[in-house]
């Protein structure tokens, strides 16, 4: 029984019948060539839960991958012989009580409102590069798409239509992890970039058509490793790694840290503010494109001006006179 074609075999069942992304395949098969090494001669079918401990213990820890990513190559295996026992292949899942590594929450870590600001309004709106920037900047902030949703974007995905009071709107249809798709409604601030963008005299004149006869959204503007009379089309779709450098390239210039500076910390952003809000929470699971509620509640840690009011509205401090309770209004001006 060949392991690397039964890991091929699972692989290739999770990308067509159940819509995994091409990242989560790569990320598999690395855990389960891993667990492969470690099985040495042993069968699949001589495999117990013994061997499995050993290896999401030992074995990962000494390849020196963290208590989240052991967690995520428990899953596959986990994954991987549920899909053997119901393809008949075992007869018993000796991964069944197999248990993940323990992990604390990692919260999201989201850019303040003040820095993107500042990262918007460095782009110079009177050049075309200037406005393809904030333009892209305004999803990323505005709709909080993931980054593969934004460069993913041909102009297909941008539906205008009429609000109830006939003014035009923009509706987002991102496509993102495993092909998912969702209507995401963009801000009147984003219509405005996006339709300076699509309406900009330089983009006129690139070749961004593909074969189905849709057009590339975002493009680079130089690419010194394709030819000049290949740079059309496909190839001229802005590139996520392309995403990180110009924000990057823009933190620098506005003192912004870079750290925060990248696409998720402005999904982060815009995942706080539903919650400052009060938006509800099941509209906000549709907007972030979660799976769980659980992963948009997440969100809620980040939201600290709406609980800061709470607390300065309620605080039993508040109602009291203290040792320093006449210097406050001198600090709230």
């Amino acid at each position: 029984m060949d392991l690397t074609g039964l890991i091929e075999d699972w692989l290739s069942w999770l990308l067509m019948n159940k819509g995994r992304s091409p990242a989560t395949i790569i990320k598999y098969r690395g855990y389960l060539n891993i667990f492969k090494e470690h099985l040495g001669d042993s069968q699949i079918v001589d495999v117990d839960l013994d061997l499995l401990e050993d290896f999401s213990g030992k074995v990962l820890f000494d390849k020196g991958l963290a208590s989240r990513s052991r967690s995520a190559a428990v899953s596959s295996i986990k994954n991987f012989f549920s899909w053997l026992k119901l393809k008949n292949i075992i007869s018993s899942d000796p991964s069944d009580k197999l248990a993940h590594p323990s992990i604390g929450r990692r919260l999201p870590k989201a850019i303040t409102l003040q820095d993107a600001e500042k990262l918007i309004g460095a782009t110079d709106l009177d050049t075309f590069i200037g406005v393809r920037d904030a333009a892209m900047m305004s999803l990323l902030i505005g709709c909080g798409l993931r980054v593969s949703g934004l460069c993913n974007l041909n102009q297909s995905n941008l539906m205008f239509t009429q609000d109830n009071e006939g003014r035009e709107r923009l509706v987002i249809r991102a496509i993102e992890k495993g092909n998912k798709e969702r209507l995401v409604p963009a801000p009147t601030e984003c219509l405005l970039l996006i339709r300076a963008y699509i309406g900009h005299r330089e983009l006129d004149v690139i070749d961004t058509s593909l074969p189905s006869g849709d057009k590339v959204l975002f493009v680079s503007v130089r690419n010194r490793t394709i030819p000049e009379h290949e740079y059309h089309g496909e190839r001229r779709r802005f590139a996520p790694r392309s995403v990180n450098d110009m924000l990057a390239k823009y933190a620098k210039e506005t003192g912004v840290s870079v750290a925060f500076a990248h696409p998720h910390a402005l999904r982060h952003l815009y995942g706080a503010e539903l919650m400052e809000s009060d938006v509800n929470i099941l509209s906000a699971q549709a907007l972030l494109g979660h799976e769980s509620a659980d992963t948009t509640a997440i969100y809620s840690h980040l939201a600290m001006r709406k609980l800061t009011k709470d607390v300065d509205r309620a605080n039993p401090l508040g109602k009291m006179h203290t040792p320093v309770t006449d210097l406050i209004p001198h600090l709230n001006g």
